[in-house]
């Protein structure tokens, strides 16, 4: 089984770079773990005010795990707009 999580944030004004650093330890911690094949928050080639999110992973309990015990952080007070979706293929 493979789950993908894909999609966009965008993000108030100005806020891109600190929302990526502070993304850091959950983006660390996610790539320790063995179900996690692959977690990337990026910065968007066009708009400075969004990311891409990308995670694939081999197990929704992995997922869900992760979801439940990420590190804690402010990153959700910078985002405006959250467009992100989940595929199981």
């Amino acid at each position: 089984m493979t789950i993908i999580v894909a999609g966009k944030l965008l993000l108030k004004a100005g806020m891109r770079e600190e929302f990526i650093e502070k993304s850091i330890p959950a983006i660390l911690l996610a790539r320790q773990n063995k179900a996690c094949v692959d977690f990337s928050v990026s910065p968007d080639s066009v708009d400075a005010n969004r990311v891409n999110i990308f995670e694939q992973w081999t197990t929704e309990e992995a997922l869900t795990k992760f979801r439940d015990s990420g590190p804690e952080s402010d990153t959700l007070s910078m985002v405006e707009v959250v467009d992100i979706k989940e595929f199981t293929l």
